[in-house]
């Protein structure tokens, strides 16, 4: 008895094995080593996640920057109390003007004529006190003491200058005569105050000198202008009123 032969091949009994399959890609981070039996990972490593803090640039208190803000803290101050030195300096060192204060009027002779000549001879004495408020001497070239009746000027007469130290007082004495001034425009108001037995006068007096600051000098006046009210009968002076003039650099920094 005989087998058969066939032109094809034999039929397979078992199944074709399949291809062996790559393992997938890992894209994580295992964190047990019991989560991985893979004989592709026979020791898994382990790592330690921490969070992610932005850096921050530490602010380094180094020699130039602490000395910097240091020095330009000090710098200001300075600057402030160099200032406020400078301001005291100029309000005490400025130089102010004298202070005139007229201490006596002593009448030694008036004439008044009445209408229709209208005229006024008058000799009078003035005693003044200059004092120097400030710190430096003070040099006064003349004392203009001057004279008016009703805002006329009648006459003036000038005084000899004198030095004076820093603050210190000076004593000035100046004598005006006028001789039969003609007042024809207030004629009127002459016959008015003869009738009353009181004539205003008004007086003014002027200081001029230099004050010598450092290398400097300084020109300043001190002034003062008095109204006052004489009998010519009797020769005697019923009122006097006097008010200091001071420039307004002089007001405003003293």
């Amino acid at each position: 008895m005989g087998v058969e032969e066939t032109g094809g091949p034999a039929a397979p009994l078992l199944p074709q094995p399949t291809p062996p399959q790559s393992a997938p890609p890992c894209y994580g981070v295992p964190v047990a080593a019991a989560a991985f039996q893979d004989p592709y990972f026979p020791d898994p490593p382990a790592y330690v996640l921490l969070p992610v803090y932005p850096r921050r640039r530490r602010q380094r208190c180094g020699c130039f920057s602490c000395c910097g803000s240091l020095i330009s803290s000090s710098s200001t101050l300075l600057s402030a109390a160099f200032f406020l030195v400078l301001l005291s300096s100029a309000f005490f060192l400025w130089p102010s003007d004298p202070v005139v204060t007229v201490t006596r009027f002593h009448l030694e002779d008036i004439r008044v004529t009445p209408p229709p000549l209208a005229a006024i001879g008058i000799s009078l004495r003035v005693d003044l006190r200059v004092r120097n408020p400030d710190f430096f001497s003070l040099d006064h070239r003349s004392i203009v003491v001057s004279i008016g009746y009703r805002g006329r000027p009648l006459g003036s007469v000038t005084a000899n200058g004198g030095h004076i130290k820093a603050r210190g007082v000076s004593h000035v004495h100046a004598k005006l005569k006028i001789d039969g001034i003609r007042v024809w425009n207030d004629a009127i108001y002459l016959i008015e105050d003869l009738a009353r037995r009181s004539l205003p006068l008004d007086t003014v007096t002027e200081v001029d000198g230099r004050m010598r600051l450092f290398f400097v000098d300084v020109p300043v006046q001190g002034k003062i202008s008095c109204l006052v009210s004489v009998n010519p009968e009797t020769r005697e002076l019923i009122n006097q009123d006097c008010y200091p003039e001071v420039s307004y650099l002089t007001s405003v920094t003293k």
